[in-house]
Parts: structure tokens; sequence; C-alpha cells
């Protein structure tokens, strides 16, 4: 079976035409940006004060279906869009991407490169800032994998999906280290976003189970919570096999959770989180960066728990808070790509979105 074809009826997706956005995947999007942020918030605090806080415990929980839930609503909406052809399908889900990456690597370098050139030398930072274009920086590293996910599978369109599905599992229970993050993270995260392309039907389907059925969904959800909870705490949650139940596991949980929190219309912050990941995700190094410096150096506040709850939060806010002022102050570039890198036409009228 598999999800490619010629309508998103066939898919078991929601018409394109019918709506701008899906709620829950826009508030699945946002538990996971925000999981994204408080991740690097809370070991970067961590880190450079050498001690944890209660904000660990969060992070640890999380690390199970962070990610995987993220790759898998990339993957969700690609069947409405992977019959385009080659120069449009490469415009919207390659070079999107790399717009963007080329444009924040190279900011962030210009943040982070003085420091790099008191250790080593200017030569040795230009250095590094090419190699950003084989090695993925720091936070990037998700933009930077996306348009591979999206290119290898429109290639492999004519190898049996089951196949396809089997390898990438085989992948990521494999463990692969190389020292390189493309390939690591390839082989680690690939059947997630796979698995989001192939069964996006089920995926529709799970989100409008538990509409209809909240209080079985809350149960399931309680029930996994425990469970993940009790395997990170015991150390099995690493174990080969294991780690690929949980990804699949907190991955429907996330959309589960997205699913009641749009039915009930609660924390519409986090449904704006996920509407606007992007931004959140291209520009949260910089207030994350500047606020743990701040509390860290002055010591304003002892609990370092609580230190990174802050920088968790002003991570996000300061995010879209650079987005605004980028867009008042007409540097819309930023984080829309103009143009003059489109190499196919844009098309009009709305357009289901996916994750970003």
């Amino acid at each position: 079976m598999t999800p490619s074809g010629t309508s998103a009826a066939r898919a078991g997706l929601p018409k394109a035409s019918t709506a701008a956005r899906v709620d829950w995947v826009d508030y699945a999007k946002g538990i996971c940006i925000v999981m994204v942020v408080m991740m690097h918030s809370v070991l970067g605090v961590e880190l450079a004060a050498g001690e944890t806080g209660f904000m660990h415990v969060l992070v640890a929980f999380a690390k199970p279906f962070r990610m995987p839930d993220f790759f898998l609503i990339s993957g969700l909406f690609l069947p409405l869009v992977i019959d385009r052809d080659w120069r449009t399908y490469l415009d919207r889900k390659v070079v999107h991407f790399a717009y963007f990456y080329v444009v924040w690597v190279t900011i962030q370098f210009g943040f982070k490169a003085p420091a790099f050139a008191a250790e080593t030398s200017w030569r040795e930072v230009g250095l590094l800032y090419l190699e950003s274009f084989i090695e993925p920086f720091g936070t990037l590293w998700f933009i930077y994998l996306l348009p591979i996910f999206f290119v290898v599978t429109k290639l492999t369109r004519r190898i049996p999906p089951p196949a396809i599905w089997l390898v990438a599992a085989a992948l990521e229970t494999a463990r692969i280290a190389t020292g390189w993050t493309a390939i690591d993270e390839f082989c680690a995260r690939f059947v997630y976003f796979y698995s989001g392309y192939l069964f996006a039907p089920y995926v529709f389907a799970l989100s409008d189970r538990a509409r209809t059925h909240p209080a079985l969904a809350l149960a399931a959800l309680a029930t996994w919570a425990l469970v993940d909870a009790g395997l990170v705490a015991f150390g099995a949650s690493e174990w080969k096999v294991v780690s690929l139940v949980l990804g699949f596991a907190g991955a429907c949980a996330i959309i589960t959770s997205g699913t009641l929190l749009a039915r009930m219309h609660w924390c519409n912050f986090l449904r704006f989180c996920g509407e606007h990941s992007i931004v959140i995700y291209l520009a949260f190094f910089l207030p994350m960066a500047a606020t743990r410096t701040l509390l860290l150096r002055t010591g304003i506040i002892a609990d370092i728990g609580t230190v990174s709850l802050i920088v968790t939060v002003l991570g996000v806010l300061g995010s879209l808070a650079i987005w605004q002022t980028a867009l008042r102050f007409h540097a819309d570039f930023l984080f829309e790509r103009p143009d003059a890198f489109w190499i196919a036409p844009k098309k009009a009228g709305p357009v289901l979105q996916a994750a970003e």
C-alpha cells in the first residue's frame, strides 16, 4: 500500500481547498517546537552551570518522542505534493529549506565567529563555516535533513513501501554512529518521516477517534505517560526496538494531545507556536543564549531549574519578538523566502500546511 496518488481523498487526507491549516497539527507542532527549545535551553544551562535542575526530568521524559513526532508530522502531508513535477517539488521541498539554512547558519556564525577565532584563527573560522554545508551546524540540522528526506522519498516511490519501511526501521535500531550528523540522524529519523508519509490515513484516523472519544484518549495518554516515564527512569528507553516503539507511541500521544487541545480550544499559544514553528526554530538560539548568559553571570536566580525554565520561555517569546521586529523593519527575508530564490512559480490560493 502507498499513499501516493492523484488526490487527497485517496490518501485519506483533508483537501487543501477546504482549509488552510489543520488545527491539531499546529497544536502538535507547537508542543514539539516548545520541547525542542526546552531541550536546548535546559541542557545548555546545565552544561554551563555544571549541575542539573528539575527541568532535566521533563527533557528526559520527552527525549524518546520529541524528534520522532516532529519528523512524522513533517511527512504527513507529503502524499498531497509528491506527484508534483520535479522542478516544483525541489523548489518547495529543497530550495525552501536550503535558503533558510544558508541565511541562518550565516547569522549564527556571525555571533559565534569571534569566540571561535579567539580559540583558533579566522582562517579556521572560515573553514568551519564552509564545513557547515557538509556537517550541519548547531541547532539547524533539522532543516538540513528534511530536504534529504523529501528527495529520498520521491526517488524511491517505485520500491515497495514495506521494504523501505523495514530498512528504515532497521537503520533506527542499528544505532549508526559515523560521527557525521547528516548520516547518523538520517538513519535514526527517516523511519518516522517515512511513516508519516506512508501511514497518513491512519494518523488522521487516530486524530478523529481521539476527537470523538476524548475520555478514552485521556486514559490512553495517562497510560502512555506512565510507561514512558517508567522506561526512561529505568534506562530502558534507549534499548534497541524499545526506542523505536517509544518513538511511535510518543508521536501518537502528541497527536492525541494536539487533537484534544484543538477540540477544547485550549492553549491557543501552542497552536500559534505550531503555526510559526519555523520562526521559533530558526531564531530561538539568540534569546536563549543571551538569557542563559545573563542569568548565570549575574546569579540573580540561584535555582538551576528555574533558570532553565526562564531561558526556555524567553527562547520561545524572544524568537517571536525577533520575527515581529524583522517584519516591522522590512527584514522579511529572514523568515520569508524572497521571489528571487524561487525556481518554480508560486501557486495562488490556500495551501494545506505541513510541518515547515
